[in-house]
């Protein structure tokens, strides 16, 4: 091939060149002119979560320092509801109700979640299975759950539990009708719910450790449980400063399962903030008293998120 013949060609490369970049250059200019693409697709949502969440939290908020009086006008009384609820000592057994429970289904499902993706972690079909199954009480609506658990816990020695425990010569509990065992009751039964979730996300984040630190520890003779302590929670330290915080605000809105297993109940050992706040509001008509109560119950679920996210980020740093 001549000189004169092989220029065109290499020209018309050259050409070409330019000509298949400007249609990417072209696609970020209409990108960045049409940022508000994204936001059309999200605006439905963003208005019912406007409508449904921040709306009635503002309301909440206005309400908690009123005496609401229907049909005739509410009244400013600034702080006098949140003085009158952290003053009543069944908001304070309520709190501390809240706390127990909080901390007992936390760490709970964190440590039961933890074993059982120790425990299904691979990419076999019966692993997949068994993660499948370990999974539905997530799915399961927690009506259904609090309905199967108070007939489990019938306190009387024909209860499913009750039965178990007596061929080992245990029982009968009463379970969620005493007093020293409800609270613990309702844990075990969070517990059951919450810990296949965290269990889902410990194994995504067990996906993420690289494999050859489990290998460079087998050949230095590291055990089973070294490994696990060396290697994996180390490599779960976010994972686990994530899920507290899902955990803690999880066990501080609980709410349907006590309300459905005990209502507050026997002798309010087992009332908690939400089912107080319930009661105030709905049953008592003590909107700005109970208002009072989810604005604080929000601080302290805000307080608990800052915090971690502040240690979090000073052990990163």
């Amino acid at each position: 091939m001549s000189v004169r013949e092989a220029t065109p060609s290499a020209a018309g490369t050259a050409a070409a060149a330019p000509a298949r970049t400007a249609p990417g250059a072209a696609g970020r200019a209409r990108r960045n002119g049409q940022w508000w693409i994204p936001w059309l697709f999200l605006a439905p949502a963003l208005v019912l979560f406007v409508y449904f969440k921040f709306i009635p939290m503002a309301q909440a908020i206005g309400m908690s320092v009123q005496e609401v009086r229907p049909y005739l006008g509410n009244r400013w009384v600034g702080g006098a509801n949140y003085a009158e609820i952290l003053g009543d000592g069944g908001f304070r057994s309520a709190a501390w109700n809240t706390v127990v429970l909080a901390v007992g289904q936390t760490a709970g499902s964190m440590i039961l979640g933890f074993c059982l993706a120790l425990l299904v972690e691979g990419q076999t079909r019966k692993l997949s299975f068994i993660r499948s199954a370990a999974f539905l009480p997530v799915v399961v609506p927690l009506a259904v759950t609090a309905e199967l658990w108070r007939i489990m816990y019938h306190p009387t020695g024909d209860g499913l539990i009750n039965q178990v425990i007596g061929l080992v010569g245990l029982g009968p509990f009463g379970f969620i009708n005493d007093p020293h065992t409800s609270l613990a009751s309702i844990a075990v039964t969070g517990i059951w719910r919450g810990a296949p979730y965290d269990m889902m996300i410990f194994l995504a984040g067990l996906a993420g450790i690289d494999r050859g630190l489990y290998e460079a520890a087998t050949v230095d003779g590291a055990s089973t449980w070294k490994r696990i302590l060396h290697v994996t929670l180390p490599g779960l330290r976010p994972v686990f400063a994530i899920l507290f915080v899902l955990a803690a605000v999880r066990g501080f809105r609980t709410f349907t399962e006590v309300f459905l297993l005990t209502n507050g109940g026997p002798n309010g050992s087992t009332e908690v903030v939400m089912t107080l706040i319930y009661k105030l509001g709905l049953e008592q008509s003590r909107l700005g008293v109970g208002s009072a109560g989810a604005v604080l119950l929000f601080a302290a679920t805000l307080v608990l998120t800052v915090c971690v996210q502040l240690l979090r980020r000073r052990r990163s740093a």
